[in-house]
């Protein structure tokens, strides 16, 4: 039935009829009419190719100037070779290697290093020169290896191109390289056959094909040579086979039509190569925070060498030494190193929940993600097909256990699924269980702790039911072995096997669409009588049911035949059948995928369904998720009638999109992305490959991801599931909020550093700090105690916030006062100090080593308060809760005082031995910062009314 035309959400208009899924065994519902179509606004939905699934096969083979049963000569062959050129895809341009390479160096604070490097080596201060050297290399070549992965995708999509394929050549059968297809050859192709090149179906008997790489859908389709309607979406192009897809069963002779660039594979590739892939939003922050803190090192740098000589007079070489250690300083070359280190570290946590991380980039970026979208099959759903609804003539009963695992059992409707029923007090499940059985060409064996299914997914539901039921399949197959069979054909829509039992009785056992099999039936089997009349309503009503379940559903009857019959012809068919019963199956979401997309939403981010599938199948396991609940569902055909600016109205309101196109899910997630979302993609098929290198996170499936999706994407998933994703978003959230301590940590650090000399130098004081000793502490710091807020645990409250604002900047104004404020206390701390030791007449060399020494113990104490930004640091979990923070904090210690007390640093550096006393007021000086530190926290925390989490 056509739907009405609906109103889609934020008054744009779409009008669609879609007609329902059909009741019938392995049948996938064709779209009816539509509206007229219209050239779309978007280029990316334009076309002009020949819509060869609207035209009849003998048309077809007219405009191809070919023959359906002796097809090309060889000679015609050759010359449309020569025009058409092989059907292979074209090769794309690559980025040199060197310039990749060169890439790396273009950013504003790696060009600081640089000059800073360079004038150190001028100055032979060759540690300072190899720190800064070895921060920018370590970061080059991590962002080297990393960057240019995504253009294998391109190759992985010209791997699937089939390598030989069968073809009349003047009427000759003949096995050709699959590269010389040309337009009009007449192809051959059997069950297991790779499709080598678009096909217009010229024949085609018991065809069924696997196009999941292209639409998405979870079972093979069935195919004829029938022609549909010029917009029929691709996965109801019924009388076509597509490049790369895979015959699941049956035999076709197929018209090639279109080869290489000109396929779908062709299409594909072409959009994406030009998908542009987008920055991550932290590299955006750093870039952004980068440019403004070489303005401030430069600006702060030049004053301070010109109040130093111009004002002062301070002699110009040692203002000019002075301005270097300001600006080694003040770099943050630490920074690189321990984004390298954090993000390094998550990806080692990520692959032990099952993501693989193949762009380092990645892990920070799902921290950052506000919208998920996510394909159905395989992700949210288990991608194997499930009974789930037994229905007989007194009773429905609800089937536990997903997969094809033989776990679960039945129990009736509206009670426990722990309470199972026993099949002997239910009289009419034995025998449709037992048909489910025999009535079937599928295998389930378990191999490594998994059980794998060989056949057809819905048949291998079948197999489930009965292992579940308690029927052991070696045996009946023993007690009732099969003589003959009528295998599934969609012209006729069922499956009949005709087994003997060695009594001498003879059963036919038949399975199919409900409404052919309840022609053959006369009566059906009820707890009463096991040949009750009939009631077709009953079962119609129930059919209904099952369908707007979005289960796909299968009739079950049998009927005794004479024992001496040994074969089973169609004539058999034609009446005289009980009706056992119904069955209700579907590829049911993942249990662990509905909590995954619940702790989603708690933590403030979308998650949307993009799926090839059918509309109904979409929504109601989307319903089932939590996804888009009360709210219509937006097929492709009603995308094709939005412009890009009405999509990015729509797309903000809508969570479930069916019958996508690779085209589709590209303009969604761009308009996703145009709306400001930071957008993790997940997907499996080639039709994935262009939404997956365009998202912010492009997210592969690693079991039945196609190589295409997998080398697009930034992440893979290992086991397919969707609650690895969850996982991997909050890895992510850790990690920004990791780099953000690190930052709230090095820039009060090295301002105080900063700020110290230049108060001595603008008010005529003697230096607290040397050059050397400035680049000491820069040293010491930078190389110990900031790398231990790499290792800092995910915080528990991180899946509970919302997302973060991708535009804001990577410094809040809590941050810059956080920042000033320890800036102040550090070169208040470190000078007072100083100025109270040279006023009670200590040596300069004592007072600018306690000076040093104060600014290494305030860091020491200033990194347990950045352990958290707002939340106390004085309980168990912040003093002990990261086991780096003191085993850095000891390394540090270390290293301060082998600087005071080991004789060669004493004379490299100027330093000299402190005595008990002064240890205690440089312990105090920082205790005192950390004091305040935590108070301030507190003040915060009463200023915004409650116990906020970490920013």
């Amino acid at each position: 039935m056509a739907r009405p035309l609906r109103k889609v959400p934020n008054k744009v208009m779409a009008a669609v009829a879609i007609k329902c899924p059909t009741h019938m065994l392995h049948a996938s519902p064709i779209a009816m009419s539509t509206l007229p179509p219209s050239t779309p606004p978007s280029p990316s939905t334009a076309s002009t190719r020949t819509a060869w699934h609207s035209l009849d096969s003998a048309t077809a083979v007219q405009r191809q100037g070919s023959h359906a049963t002796h097809g090309l000569t060889p000679a015609e062959a050759a010359q449309r070779l020569a025009t058409h050129g092989p059907n292979r895809l074209a090769q794309q341009g690559k980025r040199p290697v060197w310039l990749r390479l060169l890439l790396q160096f273009h950013n504003v604070l790696i060009y600081v290093m640089l000059v800073a490097a360079v004038v150190t080596a001028a100055l032979g201060h060759w540690l300072d020169t190899g720190v800064l050297l070895g921060a920018v290399v370590i970061n080059a070549l991590i962002g080297f290896l990393q960057e240019g992965k995504a253009e294998s995708s391109l190759d992985a999509i010209r791997r699937m191109l089939s390598l030989q394929a069968t073809v009349l050549r003047g009427g000759v059968r003949t096995v050709v390289d699959a590269q010389t297809l040309v337009p009009g050859d007449v192809v051959l192709l059997a069950s297991g056959d790779k499709v080598p090149a678009d096909l217009r179906i010229l024949h085609a008997k018991g065809l069924r094909a696997n196009e999941a790489v292209l639409t998405g859908e979870s079972l093979p389709c069935d195919k004829h040579a029938g022609a549909v309607a010029e917009d029929a979406p691709l996965g109801d192009r019924h009388g076509m086979l597509y490049s790369g897809t895979l015959v699941a069963s049956g035999t076709a002779t197929g018209l090639v039509v279109a080869t290489g660039s000109a396929t779908e594979l062709g299409r594909i590739s072409a959009l994406l190569a030009t998908v542009q892939s987008t920055t991550t939003p932290l590299l955006r922050q750093m870039a952004r925070f980068s440019h403004w803190l070489a303005l401030v090192i430069v600006g702060f740098v030049v004053l301070t060498f010109a109040i130093g000589v111009l004002w002062r007079g301070q002699p110009l070489a040692e203002m000019f030494m002075m301005a270097v250690a300001l600006a080694a300083s003040a770099i943050p070359e630490g920074l690189p190193a321990l984004m390298t280190i954090t993000l390094a570290l998550g990806v080692r946590r990520m692959a032990q929940h099952k993501a693989i991380i193949r762009q380092l980039s990645a892990v920070e970026t799902l921290g950052s993600v506000t919208v998920i979208c996510s394909d159905k099959t395989g992700t949210l759903t288990c991608n194997e097909m499930t009974v789930q609804r037994v229905v007989t003539a007194n009773q429905v009963y609800e089937v536990s256990g997903s997969g094809y695992r033989p776990e679960g059992g039945l129990h009736r409707s509206g009670h426990s699924a722990t309470h199972n029923v026993a099949l002997d007090d239910h009289p009419a499940l034995p025998g449709i269980t037992r048909a489910a059985l025999l009535c079937n060409d599928a295998a389930l064996h378990e191999s490594d702790g998994s059980w794998v299914l060989t056949g057809d997914p819905t048949e291998g539901a079948l197999l489930t039911l009965a292992l579940k039921a308690g029927l052991d399949a070696p045996a009946e197959h023993a007690r009732l072995p099969r003589t003959d069979a009528i295998p599934f054909e969609s012209a006729h829509r069922f499956m009949a096997t005709l087994h003997h039992e060695h009594t001498g009785q003879a059963l036919v056992f038949v399975k199919g669409a409900p409404e052919c099999v309840l022609d053959m039936c006369h009566a059906q089997h009820d707890r009463h009588h096991p040949a009750a009349p009939l009631d077709t309503d009953y079962w119609r009503r129930a059919a209904n049911d099952c369908a707007a379940r979005a289960l796909r559903v299968l009739a079950i009857a049998v009927k005794t035949v004479p024992a001496q019959q040994q074969t089973l012809q169609f004539s058999d068919m034609q009446g005289g059948f009980t009706l056992l019963g119904l069955l209700g199956s579907m590829d049911p979401p993942r249990p662990e995928a509905m909590a995954a997309v619940a702790e989603c939403h708690a933590a403030g981010i979308r998650v949307k369904m993009i799926t090839g599938d059918h509309g109904e199948t979409a929504r109601a396991i989307g319903a089932q998720l939590g996804i888009g609940l009360g709210k219509p569902a937006l097929t492709g055909a009603e995308i094709e009638l939005l412009d890009d600016a009405a999509l990015r109205h729509v797309v903000t309101d809508v969570d479930v999109f069916a019958r996508a196109s690779p085209e589709h899910k590209l303009r969604l997630v761009q308009a996703l992305q145009a709306n400001g979302e930071v957008v993790a993609m997940t997907g499996d098929g080639v039709n994935d490959a262009p939404a997956l290198k365009r998202a912010d996170v492009g997210v592969a499936m690693g079991k039945n991801g196609t190589e295409a999706a997998k080398d697009a994407a930034a992440m893979v998933l290992a086991d397919d599931n969707f609650a690895t994703l969850g996982h991997a978003v909050r890895e992510g959230r850790g990690i920004y909020d990791n780099v953000r301590k690190f930052i709230l940590f090095m820039l009060p650090t090295n301002g105080g550093e900063s700020l110290i000399v230049f108060s001595a130098i603008a008010f005529g004081l003697v230096l607290p700090l040397t050059p050397a000793q400035v680049l000491w502490i820069n040293l010491v710091t930078s190389s110990t105690l900031g790398v231990a807020l790499a290792f800092e645990p995910t915080e528990g409250d991180v899946m509970r916030r919302r997302p973060r604002n991708p535009r804001q900047s990577l410094l809040s104004g809590l941050f810059v006062w956080r920042v000033v404020m320890v800036s102040v206390l550090m070169a208040c701390a470190a000078l007072g100090l100083f100025l109270w030791e040279l006023g009670h007449g200590s040596s300069l060399e004592t007072a600018r080593t306690m000076a040093v020494s104060t600014v290494v113990l305030v860091e020491m104490f200033y990194l347990y308060n950045s352990r958290h930004v707002l939340h106390s640091v004085l309980s168990r979990e912040g003093l002990l809760g990261n086991p780096k923070i003191p085993a850095t904090i000891a390394l540090c210690a270390v290293l301060q005082l082998a600087f005071v007390y080991t004789p060669w640093l004493q004379a490299v550096f100027g330093s000299t031995n402190l005595s008990a006393a002064e240890w205690l007021r440089v312990v105090l000086a920082g205790a005192s910062v950390f004091a305040i530190a935590e108070l301030e926290k507190a003040i915060q925390r009463w200023r915004m009314g409650r116990a906020a989490p970490a920013a």
